[in-house]
């Protein structure tokens, strides 16, 4: 006669009819959390791979021509020069107001009747042909303007980046001084947003060359592009990702050229505290002893400084030429 044993049930298995147990509340959270921090990390990698794509949105096209500026005929000329590493970088040279030629040898004329001569650095956008409000205003005053885009930007070859950018600035001052034989006492460095961040740091190695230019202007830019970043996206570690930061902050203390800073007080973009901090860490004076000037646009944005504030912008600019040619 055989009997029945009872089998104990499996402590691991679900009675018939029942549904397995769900993870606790903690397990499911931390498995949330670590999904989070992977995107996270991974959302973080990808900005810092793709970061040159978002600083430098270049707007490229095929040519640009002296047409293309809105200017008489003739008050726009083509320019190219070298780059240090064999790039052809275009740009041009607009002749203070009222002034024509027709060709390069009588822009030389105009160049050696010994006028101010403004080097301009644009911001991160566009190209130049964005910029000619900004050329005519400085044209209007008396100023040749030689305008030029970055490597990558506009018809020129290149990829950006903050030290091929720097290297390019210096080739253009050189075409500037050897080509053209404009002595750096003429010179005016324009900086706008970005472009101030290159014309800083040009204005200090000039300087610690004791060959300072004449005046640097800087326009809604930023103490470094660390700080401006920051403001935009406090959520991410910029300090440690971004590989172009253009420290003006720390270069501003060696230049020794007369400095006239603007920005809006509704920049939304280069927050006025950080072109404060900026116009702050420069010298008091010049080495000639021209105290720096800081003028705030009280309605000016980052982008409609001429739109809102032309007047002031015009009268502070005539008022800093006049006192930088004494």
């Amino acid at each position: 006669m055989t009997t029945s044993r009872k089998t104990q049930p499996d402590p691991d298995s679900a009675p018939a009819g029942t549904q397995p147990a769900k993870p606790s509340t903690a397990r499911a959270w931390f498995r949330f959390a670590v999904r989070c921090v992977l995107y996270y990390l991974g959302f973080i990698l990808m900005l810092a791979f793709f970061q040159r794509t978002l600083i430098y949105p270049a707007t490229r096209v095929e040519r640009l021509t002296p047409s293309d500026a809105g200017l008489p005929m003739g008050q726009v000329h083509d320019i190219t020069f070298p780059s240090a590493d064999g790039l052809t970088l275009h740009g041009w040279h607009i002749l203070p107001k009222s002034k024509i030629a027709v060709n390069q040898s009588q822009c030389d004329e105009y160049l050696n009747e010994n006028g101010p001569v403004a080097l301009y650095f644009p911001g991160n956008g566009g190209n130049r042909r964005h910029r000619v409000d900004e050329f005519q205003l400085l044209s209007n005053l008396g100023c040749h303007v030689f305008a030029f885009d970055y490597r990558g930007y506009g018809e020129n070859p290149g990829s950006p980046s903050e030290k091929k950018f720097a290297e390019d600035a210096a080739s253009a001052l050189r075409y500037l001084t050897e080509d053209r034989k404009i002595a750096p006492r003429r010179i005016l460095l324009y900086g706008e947003s970005l472009g101030g961040g290159v014309a800083t740091r040009l204005a200090a190695e000039q300087s610690e060359a004791q060959t300072p230019p004449r005046g640097l202007i800087l326009r809604s830019t930023f103490r470094s592009m660390v700080d401006a970043a920051s403001y935009h996206y406090p959520w991410l570690p910029v300090r440690m990702i971004l590989i172009d930061r253009y420290p003006s902050m720390d270069r501003i203390t060696r230049v020794t050229c007369p400095i006239i800073q603007f920005h809006g007080a509704r920049d939304s973009i280069v927050p006025l505290s950080s072109g404060r901090a900026l116009f702050d860490a420069a010298p008091e004076k010049s080495a000639t002893g021209i105290a720096k000037t800081f003028v705030e646009l009280t309605r000016a944005d980052h982008n409609d400084v001429l739109l809102t504030s032309e007047l002031p912008v015009r009268d502070a600019l005539r008022a800093f030429l006049d006192t930088i040619s004494k």
